[in-house]
This record gives structure tokens, C-alpha cells and sequence, in this order.
């Protein structure tokens, strides 16, 4: 009968079934290619690092948030001229609609914004700049966008008369105004009912800012398409010192 039962040392006997021990060659296994990969140059690393940076940035503003420069003091002191703001883009996709009391980014919806000028720029700096501005790097530079903030929806009556803002009928209380400034700053309009799918908008620096109530003989009556709108304003993201978060949905 044959043992299944190792031999004393040195027999040269084993347990049948045993695992057999074998020679292994000198720096070879996993450990070894997982040094290799280690040892890749960084020059083998970056172009990739780059690409897949790209892809995240692309994602991000095509799907998530889009960052703008403000222009103008138009929104004082919510918004300053300089700041770099975000605004989520996935809200609308997700159902969002405007509503009173939200800074919103939209489309030029018609002659709001005076002609760009047409001269001749650096065309490689150009084109890194509309490079970057695709992929979500830097701001756009059409400049073709505005922010302001949502007064009134389509449907509702807003008026304005001496110092007070009405929506409905009901007084507005309009605590972001810039300082010295009050709803009105001397500018009487309406009644006037915003068309379906359409929002009034108005600068919280009321003095200085060219909105709804100065394009009541456009298309809309001064209202601005909700097809045009982009999304809420989000946050302030630059400068850090001015940093301000307003929600995903603004506020």
C-alpha cells in the first residue's frame, strides 16, 4: 500500500497531492511590473493627466456648473465687477424654473448689450482662450451673457411707484439693494403682466443697471425668455475674499 503521508526528512518523499515547490527567476512576478509602471516617465504621465483633466472640465461645465466674470456693478453689491460666479446648469435639466428673488445668468436676449468691438486680437492667444473657454477653464469671451435677478414670472402683475416694487399687488422687501438705492430709483412702470415663460429681472444696483424696465418696447415687453436663461447663480467662486455660497438653486 502507498503512503499518502510525507516521508521523514530527507526521504526525498511527499504528500501526494502537496504543492510542488518551484525555482522562481530572479526579479520576475507582479511586484516587479508594478515597479515598471512606477518607473514611467513623467513625460509618459502628463499628456494623460491632461486629457483626462480636460474631460473632467468639459463634464463639469457641460453638465454641472459654468463660471462667469461680472462685467458691470449693475449687481452691487451682491455681485462685484470682477467676480468669477457659478452657476449650476444642471438645475434646469432637473426641472429647476426661475423664481422671485433668484440671480440668474441668461442669454442676451436681444439689444440689451451694446455692439463688441470687431478689431483684430492675437490669434493664437485667441485661440487658447476660445480653447479653454470650450472646456470650461475660463469664463466665456463672447460676453453675450447677463445677470440679474428674477423680480417677477410669467403671469404675475409687477409695478413700480415712489419707492415701492409690487408683485401681485404685494410689496417687495428688497434687502440686497446697493445702499442708497431704493426699488424704484425714480424709474415709475406698470402694471405690467410678464408673458408666460418669460421673467422680469431688475439689478440690485437699480440706479445703475439697464434691465427689464428700460426694454419695455422689445420683444417680451422688457422679459427676458426662460429658454434664455442658463441657471441660478450659485456661488461666488473668485475672488476667495468675496466667496459667497447661494445654494444650488440660488437664492
Amino acid at each position: 500500500m502507498t503512503s499518502d503521508l510525507a516521508g521523514p526528512p530527507g526521504t526525498g518523499h511527499r504528500r501526494r497531492g502537496a504543492p510542488v515547490d518551484r525555482p522562481r527567476r530572479a526579479g520576475g512576478g507582479t511586484g516587479s511590473r508594478r515597479a515598471a509602471r512606477r518607473r514611467r516617465p513623467w513625460w509618459v504621465e502628463l499628456p494623460v493627466m491632461v486629457v483626462v483633466g480636460l474631460v473632467v472640465a468639459l463634464t463639469i461645465k457641460t453638465c454641472l456648473f459654468q463660471v462667469f466674470t461680472i462685467p458691470s456693478g449693475s449687481m452691487e453689491n451682491t455681485l462685484r465687477i470682477g467676480d468669477r460666479v457659478a452657476v449650476n446648469k444642471l438645475s434646469p435639466l432637473l426641472g429647476w424654473e426661475p423664481s422671485n428673488g433668484e440671480p440668474v445668468v441668461f442669454k442676451d436676449p436681444g439689444d440689451w448689450l451694446p455692439p463688441r468691438s470687431t478689431g483684430a486680437g492675437n490669434p493664437v492667444t485667441d485661440a487658447v482662450g476660445s480653447a479653454l473657454s470650450f472646456v470650461g477653464l475660463v469664463p466665456p469671451k463672447d460676453d453675450n451673457y447677463l445677470v440679474k435677478r428674477v423680480i417677477a414670472t410669467g403671469g404675475q402683475r409687477v409695478q413700480c411707484a415712489g419707492t415701492t416694487l409690487t408683485v401681485d399687488g404685494a410689496a417687495v422687501s428688497e434687502p440686497y439693494l446697493f445702499p442708497g438705492d431704493d426699488s424704484c430709483a425714480g424709474l415709475d412702470f406698470g402694471p405690467i403682466t410678464v408673458p408666460a415663460d418669460h421673467v422680469w429681472v431688475e439689478g440690485d444696483h437699480r440706479s445703475d443697471s439697464a434691465d427689464s424696465r428700460y426694454h419695455q418696447q422689445q420683444p417680451g415687453g422688457g422679459a427676458v425668455p426662460v429658454a434664455d436663461v442658463v441657471g441660478p447663480v450659485s456661488a461666488v467662486a473668485w475672488p476667495v475674499t468675496h466667496f459667497d455660497w447661494f445654494g444650488w438653486t440660488g437664492r
